[in-house]
């Protein structure tokens, strides 16, 4: 956010108040706050191999879906973006992450679906909510909270939803009341690295294609592009053995195939790509502290254009759906 005013000047948002009443703690780093008991899904709701204390299940899926599996990730898709649309509604001053997290739930349930990230195995233990939001500098994986978001920040919700046996996931970095000048830039250029990442995702071509276009758009701008975390294969696993790198990888030369479902999700900072992991194992957040933006859609390749899974039934509550079904 470049240069911080003391806490005494005038606040860089133009409200004419100090800065300390103002806009201070949108700039204040994010800590751990409290997390409330796991929630449950009813039995009547299919779920995944890891729910209720299980292990991922992993298997060889083919990269290449079938037109029915393909015909479910569809629907499961468009129930994911809209679930994902209604959380960005509820990103206003005062709500807390877990009231997000509870909404998220509970939106879920009633579509007959399990949010796929609810007690996956973790290097430490099982994530413990229904949906990763992650604020200002956590890049990704970030626990919902009793912190309340704040004027000035921005965050990440990721929504998976497991439904009809495949995932569909699906995220947005949305903006909490009034944002500075460099995390709106930074986030609308994210939003960009997606759609261009999209583009560049065609029959043929190398899969580093899309990193390449990714990492050009944001270096261009000044900003970084995060290593640790890519895309992924996508179906009846939430994760296959696909790898989508946001960055150019000269190794990554898996050609594209008609067929295909993948994710295309970038992590794009204002400063320092370089991450830090907090001792929950999920948490990585800049190391600089910088900000970071993300997006993310399933898509599927076809014979043409790249068809996108997570678009919306209704586009028009936030400009990042104005993004068509196909580019």
């Amino acid at each position: 956010m470049g240069v911080l005013p003391k806490a005494n000047d005038a606040c860089w948002c133009g409200s004419g108040k100090k800065f300390k009443r103002c806009h201070k703690n949108a700039t204040d780093p994010i800590r751990p706050g409290r997390i409330s008991p796991l929630r449950p899904v009813p039995d009547t709701i299919a779920k995944p191999t890891w729910a209720d204390g299980g292990d991922v299940e992993r298997w060889d899926e083919p990269r290449v879906k079938s037109p029915e599996i393909i015909e479910r990730m569809r629907r499961t898709g468009r129930e994911a973006a809209d679930v994902l649309a209604y959380l960005g509604t509820l990103c206003q001053p005062g709500v807390t992450t877990e009231e997000i997290d509870a909404a998220c739930h509970q939106a879920a349930i009633d579509r007959n679906s399990y949010p796929s990230p609810l007690e996956y195995p973790g290097m430490v233990d099982p994530f413990p909510k229904s949906v990763c939001s992650s604020v200002n500098e956590v890049i990704c994986h970030g626990i919902p909270d009793d912190r309340a978001l704040v004027d000035g920040d921005i965050i990440n919700l990721d929504v998976t939803l497991f439904k009809e046996g495949v995932h569909g996931d699906t995220n947005a970095t949305f903006f909490v009341g009034q944002v500075d000048d460099i995390s709106r830039k930074l986030v609308n250029v994210t939003r960009e690295c997606l759609e261009l990442g999209i583009a560049a995702a065609r029959p043929g071509r190398p899969i580093n294609e899309i990193g390449r276009a990714i990492q050009t758009h944001a270096e261009d701008f000044g900003f970084g592009v995060v290593r640790d975390f890519v895309g992924h294969g996508i179906g009846e696993q939430f994760h296959t053995d696909l790898q989508i790198c946001h960055y150019y990888h000269p190794r990554q030369t898996d050609i594209i195939e008609p067929g295909m479902t993948f994710t295309i999700e970038p992590m794009i900072t204002a400063g320092s790509y370089r991450i830090n992991l907090w001792d929950d194992g999920w948490t990585a957040t800049t190391a600089d502290r910088s900000r970071t933006a993300q997006f993310e859609h399933t898509i599927l390749i076809t014979d043409d254009a790249p068809e996108i899974l997570t678009t919306p039934s209704d586009t028009s509550s936030h400009p990042y759906w104005s993004l068509a079904a196909t580019v």
